[in-house]
C-alpha cells in the first residue's frame, strides 16, 4: 500500500497474518532526539499503573514480550551496538516493532545547502550524521505502530511556537493525519509537558494487549489522544471546581479555590491530571497550587499566552456567573447552618422525645 504526507512518499507494507492473529514478541523502538528535554523518558520512571519495569520484564500477563530500546532506559552500552536495532529496523530486517517518538519534528527543508537540526548516529558510508527526519521516514512506514510521546512529539510543543527558526511540528504534522501504521492504527499522541507517566504507560499496555490479540484497537478522539484519558476536561476532575461553580475565586497562589482569574485554562483543557494526579495519585499542577497553562492542547503555547493572566473565556463566564454563585452560595451557606446540628431528641434526659411509640403502654 502506498501513503503519502506532504512531498514525502513511501510503499508502506502489508500486514502479516501472524501481526492479525496476535504478536508474541515486539520491540520498542524509541527515540527521543527530536527537539526536546527527554522529560518524557524521565516522566514515565515514575509510573507504578504500570511500571515500566514490568512492561519489560514480562510480570503482566499475556502481555507480549518486550524489548526496549531507549537511549536512557535501555541497558545497552550504546554506540553501534544500541543503534543495531534500529539500523535493522530500517533495512526492514526485524520483527514487529513500535516506533516512539519524543520531542518536535524540525523541517529539515527549510535548511539550504549542508547542515541540520537534529540527529541520531552516522551514515556508516559516509560518516555523516543521520537526521531525525531521515529515521521517521525510514521506521514509521515499517513500524507497527507509531506513537508520539509528550507534546512536543503530538503537536509541537514549546519548539513549534510563534517565531521558532526550526519550522517545528508534531509528528502526525510531519506524516500526515492520515497516516497509517503496518497494523492499521494512526498515530497515537499521548500529550503532556511532560507526559503523565500513567497516561503513557497505561496507553502502551492497552496497544500492547491489541498487538498480542487480548484487547480491540485503543479509542481515540479527533486529535488522536486516547479518548479515555482526554475525554473530559481539567476542570471536570479538579477539587477546585464547585469553588467556580459558586464564584468562589482565589486571587494569589495560596487559596485553595478556583484559578481561573490567576490564569488557569483548566475549564476548557482536556487533560485528566487533577483526578489521576502525577506520582502514585499525589500531585499534578491544579492539585498543588498551580494553574493549568493547557500544555496537552494542540495549540500550546501560543493559543494559552500570556500565561498568569485570567482567560478570555473565564473572564466572560466567570463574570456570568458571579451573581448566579454569590446567590447559590448564600443559600448553601443557610442550608449548611440548618443541617449542621443534631436533632433535639439526642439528649440525656428522663423522657424520651424521638417519636417512638410503644405498642403498648404502661
Amino acid at each position: 500500500m502506498v501513503a503519502e504526507s506532504g512531498t514525502r512518499t513511501w510503499t508502506q507494507g502489508t500486514t502479516s497474518s501472524s501481526e492479525v492473529s496476535g504478536l508474541s514478541e515486539v520491540d520498542i523502538l524509541w527515540i527521543s532526539e527530536g527537539m526536546s528535554c527527554d522529560g518524557d523518558t524521565v516522566s514515565i520512571t515514575a509510573s507504578g499503573q504500570p511500571a515500566i519495569e514490568d512492561v519489560v520484564l514480562g510480570l503482566i500477563p499475556r502481555l507480549p514480550k518486550v524489548n526496549l530500546h531507549n537511549k536512557v532506559l535501555s541497558p545497552s552500552v550504546g554506540g553501534e551496538e544500541f543503534l543495531k536495532p534500529y539500523r535493522a529496523a530500517a533495512r526492514g530486517e526485524s520483527g514487529p516493532f513500535i516506533l516512539v517518538i519524543e520531542g518536535s519534528i524540525p523541517n529539515q527543508n527549510i535548511i539550504e545547502g549542508d547542515g541540520y537540526w537534529t540527529s541520531f548516529g552516522n551514515d556508516p558510508d559516509t560518516g555523516e550524521p543521520l537526521t531525525l527526519n531521515w529515521w521517521i521516514d525510514q521506521l514509521a512506514p515499517r513500524a507497527w505502530a507509531v506513537v508520539a510521546a509528550g507534546t512536543c512529539a503530538t503537536y509541537g510543543g514549546i519548539h513549534a511556537m510563534a517565531g521558532n527558526p526550526t519550522g517545528c511540528m508534531g509528528l502526525a504534522d510531519y506524516l500526515g493525519w492520515d497516516f497509517k501504521a503496518k497494523s492499521g492504527l494512526p498515530i497515537i499522541n499521548v500529550p503532556g509537558c511532560p507526559v503523565q507517566p500513567e497516561n503513557f504507560m497505561e496507553t502502551l499496555t492497552w496497544l500492547l494487549y491489541h498487538a498480542a490479540g487480548e484487547a480491540p484497537p485503543p479509542p481515540l478522539d479527533e486529535k488522536l489522544r486516547p479518548q479515555w484519558l482526554f475525554g473530559k476536561t481539567v476542570h471536570e476532575g479538579c477539587s477546585r471546581g464547585s469553588y467556580y461553580e459558586q464564584a468562589d475565586f482565589a486571587y494569589d497562589y495560596n487559596s485553595p479555590k478556583c484559578q481561573v482569574k490567576i490564569g488557569c485554562w483548566g475549564p476548557v483543557v482536556n487533560c485528566n491530571v487533577p483526578k489521576r494526579g502525577w506520582m502514585s495519585g499525589v500531585g499534578g499542577c491544579p492539585n498543588v497550587g498551580g494553574i493549568c497553562i493547557a500544555c496537552t492542547m494542540p495549540g500550546f503555547p501560543d493559543m494559552f499566552m500570556p500565561f498568569m493572566d485570567e482567560p478570555p473565556g473565564g473572564k466572560l463566564s466567570s463574570t456570568i456567573n458571579k451573581p448566579y454563585g454569590a446567590f447559590i452560595r448564600r443559600l448553601r451557606g443557610i442550608t449548611n447552618k440548618v443541617v449542621n446540628q443534631e436533632p433535639k431528641w439526642r439528649h440525656n434526659e428522663t423522657e424520651l422525645t424521638t417519636g417512638y411509640e410503644p405498642r403498648w403502654r404502661p
